[in-house]
């Protein structure tokens, strides 16, 4: 399952299904459909990058990315669900959740941010809120990013030595790769507890991101009802003749300055 998929091939599958995003896409406006997709797994496990493959060509405005942070003192007093409510989707939306309510089942347990019954409650409750998401006509997909031990710490040190993606280690990173065993306890205890037929979990080996990704968005679209919808041509009309319309003198100071011809012109010397 791990071995690399050729880039060549990679990209050319990834477009293809990218298009048919696109279209699922249409079909989500025209239906009204709302549609969840949670996405969890081990820090540095490939959920960002695989949301931005997912993203990349549809509408910001009817595909939403959810990153929620820390949650504020007045969150911390609300009933735990409360503050992902409001990020819910309304009809022709789709909203996908770069980690989620999971959080407390893994990272907030893990690293003792909530109490033993706070984590107990939420077990219980989880597969409760999402059966009342589901029946009120929401679908809910949620995939599960397994990567190994020796590929985490792999990826943790290339984000290290990269000051473009440093930004990505966080303190309860790093303290993951001490604590592998105890987050591989807490995702099974969360699967046992929350795994249900009307939201299931899915697991993506993501060892080898490219296959990961084509493997996540292929049955992404394959558990979505959507089907081909008809979009009407556009028709770019004729530009008219010139009117009696002058453009005012330009203040080149206010103009940006043209770095890329100094660009230019050191790569030519």
């Amino acid at each position: 399952m791990s071995k690399r998929v050729p880039k060549k091939v990679y990209e050319s599958e990834l477009r293809r299904l990218q298009a048919q995003l696109v279209d699922m896409q249409a079909w989500v406006q025209s239906t009204g459909a709302r549609i969840v997709v949670i996405f969890e797994g081990r820090d540095a496990a490939g959920k960002g990058s695989t949301i931005k493959r997912v993203t990349q060509y549809l509408n910001p405005r009817v595909a939403r990315v959810v990153a929620l942070p820390s949650p504020t003192e007045r969150e911390r007093t609300q009933w735990y669900f409360q503050r992902y409510v409001d990020h819910l989707p309304a009809a022709g939306e789709i909203v996908l959740m770069d980690r989620s309510w999971y959080n407390r089942a893994g990272v907030e347990h893990v690293m003792g941010y909530c109490t033993n019954a706070e984590y107990h409650r939420f077990l219980h409750q989880a597969p409760i809120f999402e059966r009342m998401l589901v029946e009120d006509g929401i679908l809910v997909l949620k995939y599960w990013f397994s990567v190994s031990d020796v590929e985490q710490e792999a990826r943790f040190r290339s984000r290290n030595d990269d000051p473009m993606r440093r930004w990505k280690l966080s303190p309860n990173d790093v303290l993951s790769i001490t604590k592998w065993e105890d987050y591989s306890r807490a995702k099974d205890t969360m699967i046992v507890h929350t795994d249900i037929p009307e939201a299931p979990w899915h697991e993506v080996d993501n060892e080898d991101k490219r296959r990961g990704r084509l493997n996540m968005i292929h049955h992404l679209l394959s558990q979505i009802p959507w089907q081909p919808v008809e979009r009407p041509e556009v028709e770019i009309p004729p530009r008219p003749a010139g009117g009696s319309y002058e453009r005012p003198p330009q203040d080149r100071s206010g103009l940006v300055p043209d770095h890329a011809a100094e660009v230019e012109a050191a790569a030519r010397s």
